[in-house]
């Protein structure tokens, strides 16, 4: 059974960071995939960052390259997103997932968390 617990949500002000975790259980670090999705109010959820957990390779969406960073601890089965110069466009509630391939689309995962809420003024 996979569960995911996402957390580190919260308001700050633009150009301020947070640092999102993501504590999985019920799979393996190593063969699955891993991403970060976000979803405003009367938007599409979208894919902000996934990471392989075997081999690290990570892609990230363009309205974050250089901001935001994904990483992972296997050994204590985290997920992280840290979000730095953060602007008011980057709120919503942002999700952890899991799968066992890759995808840049949320209907690609299978596993999800139930989100945290991320609001940057």
């Amino acid at each position: 059974h996979v569960q995911l617990v996402e957390s580190g949500g919260g308001s700050v002000q633009v150009g301020g960071s947070l640092r999102l975790s993501c504590t999985a259980s019920g799979l393996t670090f190593g063969s699955h995939c891993m991403g970060w999705f976000r979803q405003a109010p009367g938007k599409e959820r979208e894919a902000v960052a996934t990471i392989y957990t075997g081999n690290g390779n990570e892609y990230y969406a363009d309205s974050v390259k250089g901001r935001f960073t994904i990483s992972q601890d296997k050994a204590k089965h985290m997920l992280y997103l840290q979000m730095d110069s953060l602007k008011p466009e980057d709120t919503a509630m942002y999700y952890c997932a899991a799968d066992s391939f890759c995808s840049a689309v949320p209907a690609g995962f299978r596993y999800w968390g139930q989100g945290t809420q991320v609001t940057v003024s």
